[in-house]
């Protein structure tokens, strides 16, 4: 029973965290920038975790340090107990709690966060909050990586290692300057396939979801302008340049402020889902656990 117990006390959080970071990186480089160690501590360090286990973590490619099976299986468990010893520090650390990591797409990310991260700091004034906005392709990779705690994204994507549970809905709306000649009455679909459009580049969860409705109605509509941001979308859209499709939620007080208007027209309404994306193998620390919950009651 000694013996095992000896055995178990070699593994250690040096050698986890070398660990995770080369999943991430890549390279004993990479990993060693990442976490301030030099090359060749985080090589000894994962050769030291490969000798405790008996396995190999990682199939040497050239250069690269591929993830293999054995180190899939212990990427879970790793991040785990990273976080795990980050909250015990913060238990007794004055500064504050352990991070609370967060990837959304940039819908969610720029309108709907902002107020609920808010909320949760005034409760919470001690939680630290990372949060990246992102195509919804990377915020699948970072939670995959475990790199985010949890992902919000638009739409009904999904991936092996992820799950993804319906959060909210959304709706998307047609928008023009005021001074738009659709502006003020009901466009009809010609009148749409006739007009110059504006949207979300290719690849955004808001662009998928426009193509969705727009195409099987307007077949030959123009775009003329495709564009990386929201805000991008509606400011050009507010110069005269062309109509746009954006979520309601990104433009309610634009539309409220006057500097942009909802179009009528006959398109059948277009929801969506919001939804909110965990890791199937990771269990959720304290700071995260808490936000999910404040986010699905909110």
């Amino acid at each position: 029973m000694t013996r095992k117990i000896d055995q178990r006390l070699r593994l250690t959080l040096r050698q986890l965290e070398v660990f995770a970071a080369l999943a991430r990186g890549g390279t004993t480089r990479a990993a060693a920038d990442e976490i301030s160690r030099s090359q060749s501590a985080a090589s000894n360090a994962l050769g030291e975790l490969e000798a405790v286990l008996g396995v190999q973590l990682f199939d040497r490619v050239g250069k690269k340090l591929v993830i293999n099976e054995n180190g899939r299986a212990l990427l879970p468990r790793a991040a785990a107990i990273l976080e795990q010893a980050v909250e015990t520090e913060a238990l007794f650390t004055a500064a504050h709690a352990a991070p609370l990591r967060l990837a959304s797409s940039y819908t969610i990310g720029e309108y709907l966060l902002p107020d609920l991260i808010g909320r949760w700091k005034t409760t919470h004034p001690r939680s630290h909050v990372h949060l990246r906005i992102a195509n919804t392709h990377d915020v699948f990779d970072a939670v995959a990586s475990f790199t985010a705690d949890l992902g919000f994204i638009e739409g009904s994507h999904t991936h092996p290692a992820l799950t993804v549970r319906r959060w909210r809905s959304d709706e998307l709306t047609v928008i023009a300057s005021p001074k738009h000649p659709l502006a003020g009455r009901r466009a009809s679909p010609r009148a749409l396939q006739q007009a110059t459009w504006i949207l979300r580049e290719p690849g955004s969860g808001t662009r998928e979801a426009s193509d969705r409705w727009l195409i099987p109605n307007l077949p030959q509509m123009e775009v003329e302008l495709e564009l990386g941001s929201n805000e991008a979308v509606k400011r050009a859209v507010a110069s005269g340049m062309g109509i746009g499709c954006l979520s309601r939620l990104a433009v309610e007080d634009a539309v409220a402020s006057g500097w942009l208007v909802e179009l009528s027209t006959s398109l059948p309404p277009m929801r969506r889902a919001l939804a909110i994306v965990l890791h199937r193998a990771k269990k959720l620390g304290s700071a995260a656990e808490g936000f999910l919950k404040h986010c699905v009651e909110s």
